[in-house]
């Protein structure tokens, strides 16, 4: 369906990728306010790739950009917090084309379409329970690689597995940006921006103070 055709069909607002600053225009515009972090080590980097990245808290549910990432149990066929809000914004037929895909594992990533989403489509990846980093470092890799495969420009991601999951919040954000980072540094040419969307203040909190070290910029 094209987008203005699904546009008369959603229940909230949407959010288009202009809305969402990068982190160069974010920390230039809030740096005074945030402070500069004491951190072990920073990693000065390329403007234009830290230009590739936003870290935004909202619905990510009402992102008009290529794909979302679910943070999804491994059945593939909907459950509790942002797994259940994205099927339920998406609709019925989310579910009936998870169904065919025979489930997910812990790590693994798998392409749908995003239906009733302003989002084009759903990358669904199932991650850990409890901090396992190896696990949790191939969420992040497998959807980058399925949003590369497809042609995929624009991707957000859920801070995957520290809910009920029990994955510690910022042992998770290390894993998450370490793991964009060295996708971007890699295949910069391929994407226009990763989006970590953001529930929680706690959350917003830690990537505010960590991009400060694995995005650096003069």
């Amino acid at each position: 369906m094209p987008l203005e055709e699904k546009r008369k069909y959603y229940k909230g607002s949407i959010t288009t990728l202009d809305q969402i600053p990068s982190w160069v225009n974010y920390w230039n515009e809030n740096k005074t306010n945030i402070g500069i972090m004491t951190l072990e080590k920073v990693e000065k980097i390329d403007e234009e790739v830290a230009k590739k990245v936003s870290m935004w808290q909202g619905d990510i549910t009402s992102l008009t950009i290529d794909a979302i990432v679910n943070a999804a149990n491994s059945s593939l066929l909907g459950g509790g917090g942002v797994d259940g809000a994205i099927h339920r914004a998406a609709g019925p037929n989310l579910k009936n084309e998870c169904a065919t895909l025979r489930g997910c594992r812990v790590g693994e990533a798998k392409i749908t379409g995003g239906y009733m989403l302003p989002a084009r489509y759903v990358i669904h990846t199932v991650g850990p329970q409890g901090e396992k980093p190896e696990k949790l470092r191939e969420c992040y890799e497998n959807s980058l690689a399925v949003a590369k495969e497809n042609g995929l420009r624009t991707i957000a991601f859920p801070c995957i597995s520290t809910g009920i999951y029990g994955y510690p919040q910022r042992p998770a954000a290390k894993v998450a940006l370490a793991t964009v980072k060295k996708f971007l540094l890699n295949n910069k040419e391929v994407v226009d921006r990763v989006i970590f969307c953001l529930f929680l203040k706690s959350d917003k909190d830690i990537y505010e103070e960590l991009l400060q070290k694995y995005f650096a910029i003069d």
